[in-house]
């Protein structure tokens, strides 16, 4: 489980496809600190460490991955927004996020506004994903909250820390990235509409 909150960025150096899956090869300063085994979310997708290497490490996507995020789209020297799980001790700075991408949204616009950034992104409302006023999203891992909700659109403010330590500053309208919604409001919606 994680919150939402960027530890760091990562640095996209080598890509090796095997089958179906696809390995991406990182450099982070949290390099010293992982291990094999461990859980990390890149971008908000929950991807497990498989190798160590110096100055980085492995990850490993299924089809299945790769299918429902910008995973496909990524190339060499992308900068990806990392985190590791929550400790049991920790402090929900965030919100509740599993790593578990529901679906790609688009960056429509982004603009300045000498102090901040609004954001505003448009998504498939027909796969059922919803967004409600000064609600949480996670857009590439970073909690964040919704405002000018409607169906397949939402907006984000994005404060100058945010913006400077998170990949935000590189992102641009038409962009894609990785939309997880709030999981209470969608236990919530399950309940109301059944499970048909």
């Amino acid at each position: 489980m994680f919150t939402g909150i960027i530890e760091s960025i990562g640095t996209l150096s080598q890509i090796k496809t095997e089958g179906t899956n696809t390995h991406f090869y990182f450099s982070s300063p949290l390099y010293s600190e992982l291990k094999v085994d461990q859980s990390l979310a890149h971008d908000g997708v929950c991807l497990t460490v498989v190798e160590l290497i110096p100055g980085g490490y492995r990850v490993t996507a299924i089809d299945e991955t790769l299918q429902k995020t910008n995973l496909s789209s990524w190339k060499i020297g992308k900068k990806v927004n990392l985190e590791r799980c929550m400790a049991a001790n920790g402090r929900f700075d965030g919100h509740i996020v599993q790593g578990h991408v529901d679906q790609i949204g688009t960056i429509q616009r982004i603009l300045d506004q000498d102090g901040s950034w609004l954001v505003d992104v448009s998504y498939d409302a027909s796969l059922g994903n919803v967004t409600v006023e000064k609600g949480s999203i996670t857009m590439n891992g970073t909690s964040l909250t919704c405002f000018n909700s409607a169906p397949g659109a939402f907006s984000v403010a994005i404060i100058p820390y945010t913006y400077e330590f998170t990949n935000f500053h590189e992102l641009k309208a038409g962009d894609q990235i990785n939309l997880e919604f709030d999981i209470v409001g969608k236990y919530i919606q399950r309940i109301t509409k059944g499970y048909l």
